[in-house]
């Protein structure tokens, strides 16, 4: 799996060997990656030295109709009856709040397709605001229930972010922008990719699942010293 997704993240600039790069896959009507998002800014944010993140575009499903679909059918059709999830959703909930996230599922009417939202993150890509997108993208569908695959919402979205409406418009009628999406998940899906999220760290070491803080720390020490190195990331005890 590992030479494959080098295949995804080499297309993304260099960097000094000294920095530590992480590139993500993700999808942002999943929780986990949401939740994963938290732990990883928490992780990078104990980290000494420069640091680069890419986000990789990942769809839990590319089947779903371009409307999307009502969450109750969606539970029902993926998970069976939506009263059986309850505990589920609410354990997920809870462990979202000892994070400091809000997960309002209550407040989520439809469940949408997410490929515009993928395009808009290759605009993000070119306009560093990749994290300030995510982070919105996150919020809006799990806290404030909004569509984000909707591109009136997208394009509103973009704009708080701190992008060009206008250009955010382009982007999600753009055909290139699709097929380029497109290939980069085909290609997460060649080297084995089912389920988000997952990391790559310095192009070494493939980190499956929204893993803790302390778990981060110590796949960035491995990634960039070696397994036998006393050398940490950060000034955190890990």
């Amino acid at each position: 799996m590992k030479e494959s997704i080098l295949e995804l993240v080499d297309r993304s600039e260099t960097q000094a060997p000294a920095a530590l790069r992480v590139d993500v896959i993700a999808d942002f009507v999943c929780p986990w990656s949401y939740i994963g998002k938290h732990r990883l800014d928490e992780a990078l944010g104990s980290v000494l030295g420069p640091v680069r993140v890419a986000w990789h575009p990942f769809q839990l499903n590319p089947d779903m109709a371009g409307d999307g679909m009502a969450l109750g059918e969606y539970l029902r059709e993926k998970f069976g009856e939506p009263e059986a999830l309850r505990p589920a959703l609410d354990q997920l909930t809870r462990v979202a709040a000892a994070e400091g996230l809000e997960l309002a599922f209550e407040r989520i009417d439809r469940v949408p397709n997410t490929r515009a939202a993928h395009r808009l993150m290759k605009l993000a890509e070119i306009e560093s605001r990749q994290d300030e997108l995510a982070d919105r993208l996150y919020r809006a569908f799990f806290t404030e229930g909004r569509d984000i695959g909707r591109h009136d919402v997208l394009v509103e979205l973009a704009r708080e972010a701190g992008l060009t409406p206008e250009t955010a418009a382009q982007y999600l009628d753009d055909e290139r922008i699709d097929r380029i999406v497109l290939a980069e998940e085909a290609q997460a899906r060649k080297a084995g990719v089912t389920g988000v999220p997952d990391y790559m760290i310095n192009k070494r070491l493939f980190v499956v699942g929204a893993q803790s803080e302390a778990t981060l720390l110590g796949a960035f020490d491995r990634a960039m010293f070696g397994e036998d190195s006393d050398l940490t990331v950060s000034d955190t005890l890990h």
